[in-house]
């Protein structure tokens, strides 16, 4: 039997969020950019302290709590549209990390680990789905845990049944995305104590152009704030304007 090592989790006060590579190469995608704002993006990874919460604080103690060395659930499953902060979740989780749409025979997985969190399982292969029953037994037979989300709640997924009868067979909370006004909110709190003084047009401005995950936004927000530094230029709208829509050189 596999003696899995404590685990420990902690919420603090919300600091700034960057985005992942991926949500890089998503801004690329969706508008034209001047490359300073891409090099300028830190690499600060998904933590449970600067998860934006919202209207998913219930959720977020939950996990929290999920993650403590007493809880004795050995399963959670998270579920909620695209955007609503699962991924983050599973990866400031501090467990072995696999994605389903990326690898979705979860070859790369090793039972060994007590701690798991797969994305995505609504991606699986009929080969990843028998691997992830398999990693369900062994993890309940080993006292270890599993963490796992898809779009949808367990029940409505199009996988074999006994795996979807894991699936719902612990904890089951739904993120929900945060409204515009929220996002709005979050981001005029990061600015404020940036010291940096964004009109709230502005605010509207870059919530209608960029990716709308709060975290590609707020690394957008740290981006700017280093923008006006360097350039020792306000962060007017006339400006936002002029770094999103100038394409690179």
């Amino acid at each position: 039997m596999i003696k899995c090592a404590t685990l420990s989790a902690k919420v603090g006060i919300l600091s700034e969020i960057a985005p992942s590579r991926a949500a890089r190469t998503l801004a690329c995608c969706t508008f034209p950019m001047r490359q300073l704002i891409l090099d300028l993006l830190p690499e600060a990874p998904p933590s449970l302290d600067n998860f934006v919460a919202g209207g998913n604080a219930e959720t977020l103690s939950a996990v929290v709590a999920w993650l403590a060395p007493d809880n004795r659930e050995p399963f959670f499953f998270l579920w909620g549209e695209s955007g609503a902060g699962k991924t983050h979740l599973l990866r400031a989780s501090a467990g072995q990390y696999s994605d389903a749409s990326a690898d979705p025979d979860l070859a790369k997985i090793h039972d060994a680990v007590c701690l798991h969190a797969v994305d995505n399982v609504e991606d699986l292969s009929e080969i990843g789905q028998i691997a992830l029953f398999k990693l369900f037994n062994c993890l309940r037979g080993s006292g270890g845990r599993l963490l796992t989300s898809a779009r949808q709640p367990p029940l409505q997924l199009s996988l074999r049944e006994d795996l979807r009868t894991r699936l719902g067979s612990g904890l089951i909370y739904r993120l929900q995305t945060l409204s515009d006004d929220e996002k709005i909110d979050a981001l005029t709190t990061q600015a404020r104590a940036r010291g940096l003084h964004l009109p709230p047009e502005a605010l509207e401005y870059l919530l209608a152009r960029a990716p709308r995950d709060m975290r590609s936004l707020c690394g957008f927000l740290a981006a700017l704030d280093r923008y006006s530094l360097e350039h020792k230029r306000a962060i007017t709208l006339p400006v936002l304007r002029e770094v999103l829509q100038n394409p690179p050189n």
